[in-house]
């Protein structure tokens, strides 16, 4: 059993959408970011940087003491590589999957979430802040178009790649970012919203703002409603 600690923000998505493609078994813990229950004793010896997600592996593959892990690129390679699944085992195609999953992490997650954040949170609205991050976004939405081109996913199969992109891509709207000038990336966007186990991992949150702070979900695998 895994415990997924998490809140309905884009790299909250990206873990309990793979935890669902790959048949896990998780319990999903609410951990509410505007009660500021990310800076709890308790979590933050779980996620030292005050940051969802974070998972307890109680079944690690060394058999050993239950394994704690932060940042959710870390916890999207280990998933995968504790099942064997979403991540290419020969080294070209595991270089692809990594740098595309970097690329999110670094870039396009970022990105999005100042752009965000000065977009529709900021006290004092600043026209810079808002132009050049939009800017960026609106850039790398461009990459990710150009990847997609003859491309039915990111690194040819579907892969954690891609469970750490869509989450930041559906963020769209708000972020007032048309996807009619990205086809590929609308086209690859619209197909992996139709995948049952995404679909179960995003919808998960929902649960979780309706049970509030201290619920536990147990999510067996494939028991989250379409």
């Amino acid at each position: 059993m895994i415990d997924l600690y998490t809140w309905p923000t884009p790299n909250g998505w990206k873990i309990s959408i793979a935890l669902e493609e790959m048949d896990l078994a998780y319990r999903a813990i609410p951990v509410n970011l505007l009660r500021g229950e990310q800076f709890a004793p308790g979590f933050l010896r779980i996620s030292p940087n005050g940051r969802i997600p974070a998972i307890v592996d109680h079944e690690p593959a060394d058999a050993g003491e239950p394994l704690a892990l932060f940042e959710s690129g870390a916890i999207l390679l280990y998933l995968a590589e504790k099942t064997g699944r979403f991540l290419p085992r020969d080294v070209r195609g595991r270089a692809e999957v990594a740098q595309w999953l970097m690329w999110q992490v670094g870039g396009l997650g970022p990105m999005l979430g100042q752009h965000g954040h000065f977009l529709l949170y900021a006290p004092e609205k600043l026209d810079y802040a808002v132009a050049r991050y939009g800017d960026e976004a609106r850039r790398l939405f461009g990459v990710l178009d150009r990847r997609l081109e003859g491309r039915e996913h990111i690194c040819g199969a579907y892969s954690i790649a891609d469970m750490a992109c869509w989450p930041w891509v559906v963020t769209y709207k708000s972020q007032q970012i048309g996807l009619e000038t990205f086809p590929n990336l609308r086209r690859w966007y619209d197909a992996l919203k139709r995948r049952p186990g995404l679909r179960r991992g995003y919808d998960l949150h929902r649960e979780l703002r309706s049970f509030g702070s201290g619920a536990q979900i147990a999510s067996p695998p494939g028991s989250h409603p379409r």
